[in-house]
């Protein structure tokens, strides 16, 4: 019996730990989140984890944000920081493609909520894979 527990305490303390979000919107509501960015039509631009039909290929995947140290290369990727950006991105970056959204703070901070709760990455969607190795992957055939 002391072995078997043991063997389930050694297990236990091997494991990994549960990651939490890298940072945590308070204010905000993330299921309001989603339906704005589906609304405002963010995914025509972006891939977005989660969000039917946001599938865009002309900025950047938002997949894993909460993980990313800055916004656009920018700013620091902190709650404030975020809100602006959606409300106002010329404000941040003057020569940025990323057009206004029309968001109101509070609508911003709803999405900011939202694009935090993505914080686990992966390989993403095939798009995001080097051509390399899709192309490597189509010539290889079946597996």
């Amino acid at each position: 019996m002391r072995t078997l527990l043991f063997l389930l305490l050694a297990f236990a303390a091997c494991r990994e730990p549960e990651s939490q979000p890298a940072v945590r919107v308070t204010a905000g509501d993330a299921q309001n989140g989603a339906r704005l960015i589906r609304e405002l039509g963010c995914g025509g631009c972006h891939t977005v984890p989660g969000v039917r039909g946001a599938n865009g290929l002309t900025g950047p995947p938002l997949t894993a944000f909460a993980q990313r140290a800055y916004i656009a290369g920018r700013v620091p990727n902190e709650e404030a920081n975020l809100v602006q950006w959606i409300v106002s991105p010329q404000s941040i970056d003057p020569e940025t493609a990323m057009p206004a959204t029309g968001a109101s703070a509070t609508d911003a901070r709803d999405i900011a909520a939202y694009l935090y709760t993505l914080d686990r990455g992966g390989l993403g969607p095939p798009h995001l894979l080097p051509k390399s190795w899709l192309d490597a992957l189509r010539t290889a055939g079946p597996l």
